[in-house]
């Protein structure tokens, strides 16, 4: 027959079956905190590598803009690069808006200073009754 244990040798045993469990969770939450580590780093490897690849795309369809209007600029037509077989590039040479916009508030303010003011509106029709 089983021997009963002692309160002492039910509590040891309980312990020891705890810290087993215990012991799963302690590596259990190591494993997650890894593959969460991994993730992580991933993450950020794939990010620097698409940012590299886009900047090595963008490079090279800077240079094919630049190529394809040496080609206008050598004489060739856009019709004429169609038929060979060079459509436009897909991304164009954007077009600095920022001097446009610069630009256009000076005309703005050339052309205000030359139209009429409100005073020379008012001024206008008193000189042409004086007159009349």
């Amino acid at each position: 027959m089983a021997k009963t244990p002692t309160p002492d040798e039910a509590i040891e045993r309980a312990r020891r079956a705890q810290e087993d469990r215990i012991d799963a969770i302690r590596v259990l939450a190591e494993a997650r905190q890894s593959v969460t580590d991994v993730r992580d780093e991933t993450a950020r490897e794939l990010a620097e590598l698409q940012a590299k690849i886009a900047e090595r795309v963008g490079a090279a369809e800077r240079d094919d803009v630049k190529t394809y209007n040496a080609a206008l600029a050598a004489g060739w037509s856009v019709d004429e690069l169609r038929k060979i077989g060079f459509p436009e590039p897909e991304k164009k040479a954007r077009v600095r808006r920022r001097q446009t916009r610069a630009a256009a508030p000076a005309r703005e303010a050339s052309s205000e200073s030359t139209a009429p003011t409100d005073s020379d509106d008012v001024a206008a029709p008193a000189t042409g009754d004086a007159a009349a």
